[in-house]
């Protein structure tokens, strides 16, 4: 039971800490002064350890508690230089805090230190910064207690230290820590607050009740009022994210004049969003950050502009500078594009040329308010995000779409789920099709080319390998690599599946059935007009012999040739159709192979395995040694370990990624036959519509004939009757008669029949003519 009697508890409201504050440090034992040159520095002590990692061997574990919280010494999230932070509960309601609890060194900072993180977290109210909820003391040591909201999922380090993260977060994920990061800074900046110390480990991680990640910004002990063109010349951070200027006074000791503004945290910023996209620190020298400091800050302090990243791969050997991401990160080239300008600008040496947190926040917004339409590419059998407004017209979003895929607009054919997406230029982008990575629109190029296929890193090239010796700490580094790498292997089979999914499935709506069915109906439309034209021949026959008839017969006899001359198109394209059935038919075949593929699940069965040892290294790590026995089992884990690594990979380039390129090499056959058929059918079009304008001009010539010869006979018929006297005959010669109702039908027939051409030929002459645009 509490001793409470023993001391007097003193419970202010937030907004009354300020006055309180200051009598609470003002302790006995407090010095009330430090080095003047250097009051504030707590590089690297200053970094939280992770939960799982070694802690110094700890006084002694118990409970401890304050009026309100209780907590045990085991249950400890994390330790700095002046406190160790615990999962603690109310005493009451039992809901699970955060308490931080300062120990002695903390006192021997000056005042303001000491209380400038309490002011702080007093002025913060955001959903993206851990909250403060309460300032309490522990019983009989009196310690300092900060009482804040408890994220159980760990920080953003310990999910990028996830061996499923080795290579970078999945880009849903990397926006989310994108817009939180950035809304949390942004409040920091309202409220005129420099951080001093962003970094993977103080960004918090909490599970929404819809499941959704929510990040938190956390440990101000190092923030501190500060306006966007005042300075400062103390030094906080972890020497990884820290600025160089920073990194060269506080990590190599080196006495200078600089003073810093808010900028530092946009170094920082950069050096955290690099990390989390990657998997892995921007700046690296041989050896690594912390082993080879001088290297590493001459990396820092040369990295030409615009390059976001340098490593030195060999000792003593040159710097290499990337000034784009690795091939390995997971993050799709349309977000690429967005983000680098962006790491570029904020990791500049000189505070002079480096971005502003105004310009920061202006273009991270911009892509946050963004939205991603899913295109994949048969041409390239890739899939892209396009990332545009939704304010945006369509002529954007096929400039953009050119941009990744080299496409020009003109050439651009876009369908989804089957059918023909009517994209209109001029239109908002809200008319597109919702997609998502699943049900992308599908982009068939007008323009032929071979498919490349997704470019990618072969997982094998960074599986290393195991020591012969047991050496836990090198054991467990060795698999953490390795299951990273498999995961790797998981995420690209998953991937290449996918793209071999959407390369059939987007050939089988693409397979210009559509094209050929309206092209050999309207083509069977005119055989069938000029056929039943060419029945009334007989009609004219026998009757008495004039030049105008002899006319019409040509003309007929010329109308019958092209009949025969559509004939042979008609069958053209029956031809053309059933190779196109064909064709479909071995689509629908290997989609079927796609889906009865189990290589995934048997990646997925290898990691499930891997993982098991994994943990166990995990935990044996912390161990000072291992027993005979226990020894003889870590061995056979560490082959067991191996042997199914290399099943993975074997599963993984045997059945995922040679059956990926012979897809990619029969894909890259079937499209050129498409774009053959294609163009066969634009040549067969372009035949029916020059033969049916001709036998349009034969049939309007015939009506010409036709309607003289009519006018004729009716004008010879009444100068007959008006000379001469009735004929004695009850009846009109027949021949005659049946010459001039013969050529009157015939004439109403002619005029049916080119009128259903003209509108025939139209057809035609739409399906042939090439787009100059695309499809509407």
């Amino acid at each position: 039971m509490l001793q409470s009697w023993r001391f007097v508890v003193v419970w202010l409201t937030l907004p009354d800490l300020g006055p309180f504050l200051q009598a609470l440090f003002l302790l006995p034992g407090t010095i009330p002064g430090l080095d003047a040159k250097n009051p504030e520095f707590s590089v690297p002590g200053r970094g939280n350890r992770e939960k799982g990692q070694k802690w110094p061997a700890s006084q002694g574990q118990e409970m401890q508690s304050t009026i309100n919280y209780l907590w045990h010494t085991d249950d400890l999230l994390g330790q700095g230089a002046t406190a160790s932070v615990y999962k603690a509960r109310n005493k009451k309601s039992g809901e699970l805090v955060a308490v931080k609890v300062f120990n002695t060194a903390s006192y021997l900072r000056p005042l303001e230190v000491q209380v400038r993180e309490f002011e702080v977290l007093r002025k913060l109210n955001h959903q993206n910064i851990v909250k403060l909820f309460a300032v309490e003391e522990t019983g009989g040591s009196r310690q300092k207690v900060l009482v804040m909201e408890y994220c159980s999922s760990g920080s953003l380090l310990s999910v990028l230290e996830s061996p499923e993260n080795a290579f970078g977060l999945p880009e849903e994920e990397f926006l989310v820590v994108l817009r939180c990061v950035v809304a949390g800074m942004n409040h920091l900046r309202e409220n005129g607050i420099v951080h001093r110390d962003i970094k993977p480990g103080n960004i918090m991680r909490l599970m929404g009740e819809e499941g959704q990640s929510i990040y938190k910004l956390t440990d101000f002990g190092a923030a501190r009022e500060l306006d966007d063109d005042e300075k400062f010349v103390s030094v906080y951070g972890t020497e990884e994210y820290l600025h160089p200027d920073m990194y060269e006074r506080a990590v190599l000791r080196k006495p200078q004049q600089k003073t810093f503004g808010v900028s530092v945290d946009l170094w920082s910023i950069g050096v955290t969003l690099y990390h989390a996209a990657t998997g892995s620190l921007p700046f690296v020298p041989f050896g690594g950050p912390r082993r080879n400091k001088e290297m590493m800050y001459r990396i820092t302090t040369e990295k030409p502009s615009g390059a976001i990243a340098g490593t030195q791969q060999q000792e003593n050997g040159p710097l290499e500078w990337s000034y784009s991401l690795p091939i390995t990160c997971r993050l799709s080239m349309g977000l690429q594009s967005q983000l680098v300008p962006i790491l570029a600008n904020i990791l500049e040496v000189e505070q002079a040329k480096c971005w502003g947190f105004d310009q920061f926040f202006a273009e991270t917004s911009d892509i946050l308010q963004r939205v991603v339409v899913h295109v994949f590419s048969l041409s390239q059998a890739v899939l892209h995000h396009v990332y545009i407004h939704a304010h945006n017209t369509i002529a954007i979003f096929l400039e953009a779409v050119y941009e990744q895929t080299r496409i020009a607009p003109q050439h651009q054919k876009f369908l989804f789920e089957g059918h023909l997406c009517v994209l209109e230029p001029s239109l908002s982008a809200q008319h597109i099709a919702h997609t998502t990575a699943s049900s992308p629109l599908t982009l068939f190029s007008m323009a032929s080319e071979t498919p490349k296929g997704l470019a990618f890193r072969d997982p094998a090239q960074d599986i290393p390998k195991f020591f012969p010796k047991v050496d836990l700490q090198a054991d467990y580094t060795t698999a953490k690599s390795v299951l990273g790498a498999g995961y790797q292997a998981l995420w690209l089979a998953r991937t290449l599946l996918a793209g071999q999914e959407f390369m059939f499935r987007g050939l089988h709506w693409e397979m210009l059935q559509a094209t050929c069915r309206q092209t050999l109906e309207v083509t069977r439309m005119a055989l069938l007009f000029l056929s039943s034209s060419l029945g009334t021949e007989s009609s004219v026959a026998g009757m008495p012999e004039m030049q105008e008839l002899k006319r019409v017969t040509e003309l007929r006899a010329k109308r019958g040739g092209l009949a025969e001359a559509l004939s042979r198109c008609s069958y053209s394209i029956t031809e053309t159709q059933m190779s196109l059935s064909n064709l479909s038919s071995e689509l629908v075949k290997n989609r079927d192979q796609v889906h009865a593929d189990r290589s995934i699940q048997q990646i997925q069965c290898c990691l499930d395995k891997m993982n098991l040892i994994y943990k166990q290294f995990k935990k044996s790590r912390m161990r000072p040694g291992l027993g005979y026995n226990e020894e003889q089992i870590h061995k056979l884990d560490k082959v067991n370990f191996s042997h199914l690594a290399k099943r993975l990979l074997k599963v993984f380039q045997e059945k995922c990624v040679q059956k990926y390129q012979t897809s990619l090499v029969t894909h890259g056959r079937w499209m050129r036959k498409v774009h053959e058929t294609r163009n066969h059918l634009r040549m067969v079009g372009c035949s029916v519509a020059a033969y049916n304008t001709e036998a349009q001009g034969v049939q309007e010539s015939l009506s010409k004939v036709l309607d003289w010869l009519c006018h004729q006979l009716l004008q010879d018929r009444t100068k007959e009757a008006q000379v001469s006297p009735p004929p004695t005959a009850a009846y009109p010669s027949p021949a005659l008669t049946d010459l001039v109702l013969h050529m009157q039908e015939l004439c109403e027939e002619v005029k049916l029949l080119a009128f259903d051409l003209q509108d025939n030929n139209r057809i035609i002459e739409g399906l042939s003519r090439p787009p100059s645009a695309p499809d509407s």
